[in-house]
């Protein structure tokens, strides 16, 4: 990979910018508004009356700009509990913290992280509960670990006959699916099934599958209730109101996201530490950059980033995210093929960690034996038709297909 086709691809992003706009603006002129599945109260208020509730909510847990567990409270919901997925019940903690268990200080409500050593409520955490509400804003991506807690929670609820309720929401990268499907050998809480790396679900579609492909620990099946989503289809592009957590903090981000965050198993950075995560990439040293940043401390976002104070030179690629990736339905391994070219020692370029967010050692294989994009693509193409087969079986809305 050269660097002037590099920057050839970024500007083709440029000279698409008006076509691509144009486009976006008439696939969502004609769209009624979405509403969520928290946003429908009198669809499952009944099944929570007069019962004891806990919630797996973070600050994406909203109705309108109010949340969800203000909501309810006011409704006279018995809420008892909140379990805090990875980044903490008010998303403030940075990938990856640890989160002690505390009270909400606006409610005290007790609150119990499901990120660090407990990812699974054992049954003191249950006990009393009747219902189990989840409501919390995922991207479609794998690795993205809200849906690794969504899995521990129904896995509890099984074991311990606790209904489960999946107040559903929309999913901005449902648009498409790619990328390699996990190998069973990888599974870690970046990747727990057999699904590839951006699945085109919703997480109320996912709970399902969950449960029909019995891929719950034991092959237990969770009492599951999903309230749907109101003129949703997977062929919108939908702007999340709230940023899902730290380092996703606009829509650029999230559309970037299935392809940067590979590179969290590299040794390039992806702009932890800056203003632009995962809208940035680059090394100290890189020499073909264009754009320099220099990673720093922010707390709640990146305590001790990638090359910290240290000057790093690469592409910022917010306006490509935004005015183009977005459009190209698949995942760009551009980038991270031709980072791996430029660096300097080979053998220090990918962590051990790669495999688990790529599901697979293959795909870390073939950008070292240098086999083409295309090539790529085509080795994935079996396990993706099969995935898609199962897929449909779970579709909750009309698909982009």
């Amino acid at each position: 990979m050269k660097t002037l086709a590099f920057l050839s691809s970024l500007a083709i992003a440029a000279t698409t910018h008006a076509q691509v706009l144009s486009h976006s603006v008439t696939q969502g002129s004609d769209s009624k508004k979405i509403i969520t599945g928290a946003e429908q109260t009198k669809e499952y208020l009944p099944l929570l009356e007069g019962k004891n509730i806990a919630l797996v909510a973070n600050q994406t847990s909203l109705i309108g700009n109010t949340h969800l567990v203000d909501s309810l409270l006011s409704l006279k919901v018995k809420v008892k509990v909140v379990f805090a997925p990875e980044h903490g019940f008010r998303g403030e903690a940075e990938a990856g913290e640890t989160i002690s268990g505390n009270t909400d200080r606006k409610t005290g409500i007790k609150i119990i992280s499901l990120y660090g050593e407990k990812k699974k409520p054992p049954p003191n955490d249950l006990e009393g509960i009747d219902a189990v509400v989840f409501d919390i804003q995922d991207v479609g991506v794998r690795f993205y670990t809200y849906i690794s807690t969504m899995q521990y929670v129904m896995e509890a609820c099984a074991e311990q006959n606790k209904i489960f309720i999946v107040l559903d929401r929309p999913n901005p990268n449902g648009y498409y699916i790619d990328g390699p499907v996990m190998e069973d050998k990888y599974k870690s809480f970046v990747g727990r099934t057999p699904i590839p790396l951006v699945h085109g679900l919703t997480v109320g579609e996912y709970a399902g599958m969950l449960n029909g492909e019995q891929w719950l620990d034991g092959k237990v099946k969770c009492n599951l209730v999903v309230v749907r989503l109101k003129n949703y289809t997977h062929s919108v592009f939908y702007t999340l109101p709230v940023p899902p957590s730290p380092n996703l903090p606009d829509m650029p981000a999230v559309y970037l996201y299935p392809s940067l965050g590979l590179f969290e198993g590299t040794a390039v950075s992806i702009g932890r530490g800056t203003d632009l995560p995962f809208q940035v990439i680059g090394f100290p040293g890189f020499d073909s950059g264009s754009y320099s940043f220099t990673p720093k401390s922010i707390p709640g976002k990146a305590a001790h980033p990638m090359y910290e104070g240290m000057e790093c030179k690469g592409y910022m690629l917010k306006d490509f995210g935004e005015m183009f990736i977005r459009n190209s339905k698949s995942i760009y391994l551009f980038w991270l093929m031709a980072m791996y070219d430029k660096y300097p020692d080979h053998t220090k370029f990918f962590t051990s960690y790669f495999d688990k967010l790529a599901g697979t050692a293959r795909l870390r294989e073939q950008i070292t034996n240098r086999v083409s994009e295309e090539e790529i693509r085509k080795s994935w193409k079996p396990a993706l038709d099969a995935y898609k087969l199962i897929r449909q079986k779970y579709l909750l809305y009309p698909d982009f297909e």
